[in-house]
């Protein structure tokens, strides 16, 4: 990752900031942070995980993309998922927005989804998904969090009790059990391989 020299002190101007290309940003402690490209494989899963969300009766308007969480944490002032399954006060909260973020005081969406970037504990990468991450969406009342780790084979679910995230790790042949997505008939195998 690399720093700008841009500084915003909202969220605001952060979101209204364009530098005329597709680099994707997050904004830490006023500065922006280059997240670098998706891995071709991030980008194939997600969109495997699209195709299966359809097929359950997702309306695609609900399944989200580049879209923002604003999160409250010491230095993260929002954050970019994978893939958000928005319910229909989440998606209604966006809905025409310039830019899509569900704001600190909006519905929050029923599930998140992560498929994290390579590094070894104690990395930047792993920390941000492993440690921070959870912690932000615990906080913002997110009932689902799927965090997918095709370095180590592994699909996470962490479901929301009572303020903290329960987790439970599917590995192989192992059918991903979802509260949000009950019929979902799918194993990490299929996730991780995306289908091929």
């Amino acid at each position: 990752m690399t720093q700008t020299k841009s500084r915003f002190t909202s969220i605001e101007e952060f979101l209204a900031y364009d530098d005329g290309t597709n680099t994707r940003y997050e904004l830490m402690n006023g500065v922006l942070v280059d997240m670098g490209a998706e891995s071709t494989t991030n980008t194939i899963i997600a969109g495997f995980l699209f195709a299966a969300f359809l097929q359950l009766g997702i309306p695609a308007y609900r399944i989200g993309f580049r879209q923002w969480i604003a999160v409250s944490s010491s230095s993260v002032t929002a954050r970019d998922p994978d893939l958000i399954v928005h319910s229909e006060e989440s998606f209604a909260a966006i809905d025409g927005l310039p830019q899509a973020l569900v704001a600190a005081d909006a519905p929050v969406p029923l599930v998140v989804i992560e498929i994290v970037s390579p590094g070894n504990p104690g990395s930047e990468n792993y920390d941000r998904d492993y440690v921070e991450k959870p912690r932000e969406y615990a906080a913002r009342g997110i009932p689902e969090f799927w965090r997918i780790d095709p370095e180590r084979t592994v699909v996470t679910v962490l479901k929301l009790e009572n303020g903290a995230y329960q987790s439970k790790n599917f590995r192989g042949s192992d059918v991903i059990v979802s509260r949000t997505f009950p019929n979902l008939q799918l194993t990490a195998e299929q996730l991780l391989r995306a289908g091929r």
